[in-house]
């Protein structure tokens, strides 16, 4: 796929602590290019839903106005968007569709009826179906078909994982998206955006599940087997590590939050005993000296308390750390507390690691986009490739000739790239040179060319 002809697509993280909004395009090497970045706080999400629209909106605008202002060339007018928040839910089911000709092979318009049909899946009052993803294919007797498309049979079936949220919830987010100038492409369930950005198809296979710490829930995706086998939406995260601590030791919210950056660890034991921090005192009060193994005792208490929901999920489905080869992967700004792993491995038994969401980015950007944090919003670009490769949505920007801005380029990669330039005006410069010595060669040879010479090639 030539650069010039790939979509550039828009991911909007609207989440409790940060709104993120990036741009990006494939390049020729199926890698992302990073077209623009911008970021705002967040005031009015409170648990991954939105509940103050017009802060909300705010944020959004903000978060878009960095974004163009870091690409001048970037005409943003459509988003894929992540949801999530405590009211997301999901359920199995199985459904059926007997082919009008089975003499002909299963098309692709087939599958797109049957998983078309779930969506009429009863579901409580007050819900809406956010996604459809079929698992798992059956033909006729033949099970575990991955894409039955090119099989031949009578009766085509699968089993569904189905996504569902409450309606006013999703009402509130695309209100918010649509009053900042902007249409909803898609809604995508954050854990299944992060989860594309930080794993490989071989951790897929293995077995593996995905916990995206945000500021206002932990999301889970747990995959097995090339399969999506379950998803949950953990009301906790990074704000309720900042809550606690300002409630535990009696600080600002602002110094939690600090305190929780800088010297916060997930392991009591990790701590030192004689370590303090010092808190300036309130309008003339005395400072305030901070324990440092209280402090991690605190975040301990409540990343226990996420990782024991996760190993709860995985105990629901049947898959425990027997089952899942690939251990556990961390992601959000949550995951970069320090000795966080080694609390996941004790809690959970299963072997674990931060998710970065590098594997799919071109090489030569900064390291602020390889940031955990952005992995849900690097997911919902990667969700909106998958659109445009298999045609399921139209793209209106598809030819816009935009460069990739120097602040989102590792420094010696720009100097790479203008010496490239420069080479290439240099190239340019010679040839003209070249060129204008050749008619002047030709104009000498015809001035000494009597008439009846016979030009010779």
């Amino acid at each position: 796929m030539h650069e010039n002809e790939a979509p550039i697509i828009v991911g909007l993280d609207i989440g409790t602590t940060k709104i993120a909004a990036i741009a990006g395009r494939k390049n020729e090497y199926g890698k992302l290019e990073i077209l623009g970045f911008g970021r705002a706080n967040s005031i009015g999400v409170q648990h991954g839903q939105v509940l103050n629209i017009d802060q909300t909106i705010k944020a959004i605008k903000q978060a878009l106005q960095n974004c163009m202002e870091s690409n001048s060339e970037l005409d943003i007018s459509e988003v894929y968007v992540g949801v999530a928040g405590h009211h997301i839910k999901s359920l199995q089911t199985r459904g059926d569709i007997v082919r009008q000709n089975s003499d002909l092979e299963i098309q692709r318009w087939e599958l797109d009826i049957l998983i078309e049909n779930q969506r009429k899946t009863f579901i409580p009052a007050g819900d809406q179906i956010i996604d459809v993803i079929p698992q798992d294919f059956h033909v006729d007797n033949y099970q575990n078909i991955k894409d039955p498309v090119g099989y031949n049979g009578v009766k085509v079936g699968a089993n569904f994982h189905i996504i569902t949220g409450d309606r006013n919830a999703i009402r509130n987010i695309n209100r918010a998206v649509e009053r900042s100038g902007l249409k909803t492409k898609d809604l995508v369930l954050q854990p299944l955006a992060s989860s594309s950005a930080v794993m490989s198809s071989i951790d897929m296979e293995a077995g593996v599940a995905i916990l995206d710490i945000g500021g206002g829930t932990s999301d889970l995706a747990v995959f097995y087997e090339g399969i999506l086998k379950h998803t949950a939406v953990i009301p906790f995260g990074g704000e309720n590590i900042t809550s606690d601590i300002r409630h535990g030791l009696g600080v600002l919210k602002s110094q939690a939050e600090a305190m929780k950056v800088q010297f916060g660890s997930a392991l009591e034991d990790e701590a030192k005993a004689n370590a303090f921090i010092t808190i300036p005192g309130l309008k003339g009060m005395p400072a305030k000296e901070i324990s440092v193994k209280n402090l991690a005792a605190i975040i301990q208490a409540r990343m226990s308390e996420i990782l024991e929901f996760v190993t709860y999920h995985l105990k629901q489905v049947g898959l425990d750390n027997r089952a899942l080869n690939g251990g556990i992967i961390l992601t959000g700004g949550g995951s970069q507390l320090k000795h966080l792993l080694q609390l996941t491995e004790y809690i959970t038994g299963l072997n674990a690691r931060i998710g970065l969401p590098n594997e799919h980015l071109a090489a030569n950007h900064i390291d602020e986009l390889k940031k955990p944090m952005y992995a849900t919003c690097i997911g919902l670009i990667l969700k909106g490739f998958d659109d445009f490769e298999n045609k399921r949505k139209e793209f209106k920007n598809k030819s816009k000739d935009i460069h990739v801005p120097d602040s989102l380029l590792k420094e010696e990669m720009q100097t790479n790239i203008h010496a490239q330039e420069k080479e290439v005006v240099d190239m340019k410069k010679r040839k003209s040179i070249s060129t204008f010595w050749e008619k002047f060669k030709v104009s000498l040879i015809d001035l000494f060319k009597e008439d009846g010479d016979i030009e010779i090639k």
